[in-house]
């Protein structure tokens, strides 16, 4: 078997994402070898695979619904918006430079399609089949000509595609036909079918409408899957953060102390691997959410502020908003605070920044004896070490440089008082460490709180996946997506027009 799949979408948050990884289980489960694969990725949400390369956190995730490690060849072109115009540019795992929205679509874009087909083709060549995920949707007509994570990597690999639709927003049936007319005889040639996704309610209801669009335009509907709440993967999504993060969604345990601990997550712009505190809410009893004023800082037993791409942007906005003011007022207090890659850096005494910026040298909130300077070569490691008594691993991606000078030592970066810093993402989801930081933070305020023992942050990860599996397995046509797969678009179908305009 040498098959493959391209997971397109009517709109962006469809569920290409999760409808992919649900794919990736359900094959791995039937003994398949597979991998992800997504072109292009818009995202601050990325990861650092074993050999030092970034890529987002979706596609890592999707490689764990595979049971295999990721690599940069799973997602060759990352990009992190830096503003609404402009990205950093990540290509095979490594930045190559800032660039802008027209310069990028405006003819780089196109000349990496050889390098996506390359990864693709080496993948296809190590695994039974390759699931791919598209971006957006295949009929953004004015992207066409230079588009390489939809239909361009479709008709470059022969690759048959599935369109999924969330019914939940309604229009459903408008945007599978106005999607598929939308595009060229060429393109229509290799979209296979479709896949209802988040739907609510009796499908016998849905049938007929179902019926209508196979006459419609010749193609099945490969499934209807149903609305589950907490399902989902890693956000992607580069310049939106939707905080309906997996695990914050998933019903957990009572707490098994008196009291619960509150953590406020500081929504800084640009907000990077916001997902860090997911392994903070996975915990009985700890309840997190997201905020931008400084009262509601007031009954937070923990602060966080999180990763950026934007060190000296997401500075200025604390100060904006009030929030510097609350977090300097919160250490004199001893109350606990945390901040994690660039948010460590917001709390240290001076940042010099001639690259993300270019502002130059500007004073930090000064709770942490911390000086960062900026530097070209982005820091991209997986590191592993001891904190609290307990082992603890994480992952590094930063342009920020830390010189700490004085405080104790915490992981890479130090401690002062009841203000913490490190550049290490994903150190919570180690459970040991974690039970002990929020042990801390429970003595700091004085809260009866206790982690709860059996606490695995990794079997959460893997019963979500097992979950989406299921849900493939159970609502989808699991014969008819094999056969897509293994042999590609069915011969014949026909062109709804008007296509795609000249």
């Amino acid at each position: 078997m040498n098959g493959g799949l391209l997971v397109a979408g009517t709109t962006s948050d469809a569920g290409k994402s999760v409808v992919t990884a649900g794919i990736c289980r359900w094959l791995v489960r039937q003994g398949v070898k597979v991998a992800p694969f997504k072109a292009q990725n818009m995202s601050l949400n990325s990861f650092v695979t074993r050999e030092g390369a970034e890529i987002g956190r979706a596609q890592a995730m999707q490689a764990q619904a595979c049971r295999v490690e990721p690599t940069a060849l799973m997602n060759p072109v990352l990009l992190k918006p830096g503003g609404e115009q402009s990205s950093q540019v990540v290509l095979l795992g490594k930045p190559v430079g800032e660039m802008s929205a027209r310069g990028y679509h405006g003819g780089r874009q196109q000349r990496l399609l050889g390098t996506v087909l390359d990864c693709l083709a080496e993948l296809r060549g190590t695994y039974d089949a390759v699931i791919c995920e598209g971006a957006g949707s295949p009929a953004e007509i004015n992207l066409r000509r230079t588009d390489i994570v939809n239909m361009g990597i479709a008709r470059g690999a022969r690759l048959p595609v599935l369109v999924v639709g969330d019914i939940d927003r309604g229009g459903v049936f408008a945007s599978f036909y106005g999607t598929l007319a939308l595009l060229s005889p060429e393109d229509q040639e290799l979209v296979a079918g479709f896949l209802v996704n988040k739907f609510r309610g009796d499908v016998s209801l849905l049938e007929p409408g179902l019926d209508m669009l196979r006459g419609l335009t010749g193609r099945d509907t490969y499934g209807v899957l149903p609305f589950r709440h907490g399902l989902g993967i890693d956000e992607e999504d580069g310049l939106r953060v939707s905080l309906r993060g997996t695990v914050r969604e998933s019903t957990v345990a009572p707490p098994v102390g008196e009291d619960v601990l509150r953590v406020a997550v500081c929504a800084v712009p640009l907000m990077s691997n916001f997902t860090d505190v997911d392994a903070l809410a996975a915990e009985p009893g700890v309840i997190v959410r997201f905020v931008d004023r400084p009262e509601e800082l007031a009954d937070a037993d923990l602060a966080v502020v999180p990763g950026t791409r934007g060190t000296v942007r997401a500075l200025a906005w604390l100060r904006e908003r009030g929030l510097a003011d609350a977090l300097v007022r919160r250490a004199a207090e001893g109350r606990p605070v945390l901040g994690i890659c660039g948010g460590f850096q917001v709390l240290g005494e001076r940042i010099e920044d001639e690259v993300e910026s270019r502002a130059g040298t500007v004073e930090g909130l000064g709770l942490l004896p911390v000086r960062v300077r900026f530097a070209r070569e982005k820091t991209l490691t997986r590191p592993s070490g001891e904190a609290l008594g307990e082992p603890v691993e994480g992952y590094e991606i930063h342009h920020g440089v830390a010189q700490v000078l004085g405080g104790e030592a915490f992981l890479d970066g130090c401690r002062a008082g009841q203000v913490w810093g490190t550049h290490w993402h994903g150190s919570l989801e180690s459970d040991g460490f974690r039970r002990a930081f929020l042990r801390e933070v429970a003595a700091a305020t004085g809260r009866r709180f206790v982690p709860a023992p059996d606490t695995s942050f990794a079997a959460l990860r893997e019963e979500q996946l097992d979950r989406l599996g299921d849900l493939i397995e159970q609502h989808a046509d699991t014969d008819a997506l094999w056969r897509l797969i293994e042999s590609g678009a069915p011969r014949g179908l026909p062109f709804i027009p008007p296509g795609a305009p000249a």
